[in-house]
């Protein structure tokens, strides 16, 4: 009988055969025996302690950074992850590619942020956006002159005897996406790393591509380089709709984590989600000294993070296919590889990500504005907090239908507090909601908001 280990072979033949570079292989060798040892990815609560709140520099105190990250632009990279296709909203290609305010989409938007600094930018493309977004690039020319590199790919794992999962009806459903914490490695294989560093680049600032908020902010940037720090995360508070993200804490050996909800056991789960005791969120807005994890995956010949064990279908569509392991794991676990790495707190004005079309209605409504660096900011008129958005997702949830029913434009939502779409509901331009509103159609047709509408108050139909 053979081994668990013993299939390892296998999989560094099959990589091999794919292509993949040899730190990617032997960052996958690492996990899977791991995987085979037993790992779980799990993290314990006996095992860590809350984050305490004086350890978390707030970053509206670091103004008197700001000359030193002036001083530090020029050897500084913009990173964006740029490897999904937003199926969420019923995108079927990059969806960086959406046009997402003033008629510019989020490629569009990063492009004129790092013109705007005069910074070098990188996107992290999957296998699915690569081809979308250099087609993209190619028709809007960039002083900045963009980089583009690919995430790689690890092999899933039969959760039966521990081999590489064969699916012959459809063989790329064998591979599977390792999460943005690739970042790291997919960088080094792809010689970018190396390039960045030969440019005079020392310090990299990753963030999603959907997030209008993440800029290349000089204080921080200032705070990060004059430091000396090699790694910092940006966290936020949590709030019970962020109660399932991934909080940090400090681990017993004294290194500040990334736990995600995949690495909690299931009994564990309430104090995971206690917004009291883990107060604070990573919005993978990550700052990275270039060198500095250079010579930490050269020391390794790979990078070490956390895992994360995902059980699946060989085919996620077909129940009865094969059951698999794919191995992730997160950008912001490399946290707990820098003892001396550093967490500072923003507030909500760097990030708004736009992860359904409830937030790309905030987003596109005069809630908030375009600043002059190109990030969006919440518009001074607006005296309320973040808007509270609920589309019905049988007739807003995918974006042509979205689309179709803001055809003539979103409502002026600026002196909106929370608003709530249930049923088929079309708007007609130069609505204005205000309050706290719920519009509900309960009939079986389609209903119109008239042309410069004002309300106030729920409406029904």
């Amino acid at each position: 009988m053979p081994t668990r280990n013993s299939k390892l072979p296998a999989f560094i033949e099959k990589m091999e055969k794919a292509g993949l570079a040899p730190a990617v292989i032997e960052t996958f060798s690492h996990y899977y025996r791991q995987v085979v040892a037993g790992e779980t990815g799990l993290m314990l609560e006996s095992d860590i302690v809350p984050m305490p709140p004086e350890e978390v520099r707030a970053a509206d105190t670091l103004e008197k950074y700001r000359e030193a990250g002036q001083k530090a632009l020029n050897r500084s990279a913009i990173i964006v992850l740029n490897g999904g296709l937003g199926t969420s909203m019923g995108l079927s290609r990059a969806k960086a590619l959406l046009k997402v305010k003033d008629g510019l989409s989020f490629l569009e938007i990063k492009l004129r942020q790092a013109e705007k600094m005069g910074a070098r930018l990188v996107f992290m493309n999957s296998f699915n956006t690569h081809k979308d977004t250099l087609r993209a690039l190619a028709d809007k020319p960039s002083p900045t002159e963009p980089l583009c590199f690919v995430q790689n790919k690890f092999p899933k794992i039969d959760r039966g005897d521990f081999s590489p999962a064969c699916w012959p009806q459809n063989p790329e459903l064998e591979w599977n996406p390792p999460g943005h914490g690739d970042i790291y490695i997919a960088l080094y294989a792809s010689g970018l790393l190396e390039k960045l560093m030969e440019h005079g680049i020392e310090y990299a600032f990753i963030s999603n591509s959907d997030n209008l908020g993440a800029t290349l902010d000089a204080s921080l940037l200032g705070y990060f380089s004059s430091q000396g720090f090699p790694f910092m995360m940006e966290v936020a508070r949590r709030t019970p709709a962020d109660c399932k993200g991934g909080h940090i804490a400090r681990h017993k050996d004294g290194s500040i984590i990334l736990r995600e909800i995949a690495q909690c056991q299931e009994n564990e789960l309430k104090a995971f989600q206690d917004i009291r005791r883990y107060r604070y969120f990573n919005t993978n807005n990550i700052w990275v000294n270039l060198p500095r994890l250079f010579s930490l995956i050269r020391k390794q010949g790979a990078l070490r993070l956390p895992i994360i064990m995902n059980p699946k279908t060989v085919d996620p569509r077909d129940e009865s296919s094969p059951q698999v392991y794919q191995i992730e794991t997160a950008m912001g676990s490399a946290i707990s590889l820098f003892q001396d790495a550093a967490v500072t707190r923003i507030s909500d004005e760097r990030f708004y990500p736009v992860k359904k079309c409830n937030d790309l209605l905030a987003i596109q409504s005069d809630c908030y504005q375009m600043a002059p660096d190109f990030s969006v900011v919440k518009n001074p008129a607006r005296d309320l907090g973040r808007i509270q958005i609920t589309l019905d997702p049988d007739f807003f949830g995918k974006i042509d239908m979205y689309n179709a029913r803001f055809k003539h434009g979103v409502p002026s939502l600026v002196e909106c507090e929370s608003l709530e779409i249930k049923g088929d509901v079309f708007f007609k331009d130069r609505v204005v909601i205000k309050g706290r509103v719920a519009i509900r159609n309960a009939t079986d047709a389609p209903v119109v908001i008239k042309q410069g509408s004002v309300i106030e108050e729920d409406v029904c139909f």
